[in-house]
């Protein structure tokens, strides 16, 4: 039997922000995603990353791996404005993390 378009809409949802709350692997700095500043959106990771003691990785593979599964989770759903931000992020991480 298939599940109705919206029932399998909502439980994606709550699954992916269950994830991005509970994490086992970084404790995230509240609105972290919604800010306007790519620079700031690294460095919240950075600092969330190398103060977590639950990573399996380093911090930062734990940074960028929660920058991208947001990203890629929100889809068509996060604005065109935000998604430039989270995206210039990952290269603001980079350049945190002396990766550039």
């Amino acid at each position: 039997m298939a599940r109705s378009g919206s029932a399998a809409s909502k439980t994606s949802k709550r699954w992916s922000a269950g994830v991005t709350r509970h994490s086992n692997a970084l404790d995230l700095d509240s609105g972290v995603f919604k800010h306007g500043d790519p620079h700031e959106v690294a460095l919240s990771l950075k600092r969330s990353a190398e103060a977590s003691k639950r990573r399996k990785g380093t911090p930062y593979q734990s940074a960028m791996s929660m920058l991208t599964f947001y990203i890629n989770r929100a889809g068509k759903d996060l604005p065109e404005r935000q998604k430039h931000v989270l995206e210039r992020a990952k290269g603001e991480l980079r350049k945190a993390f002396g990766r550039d």
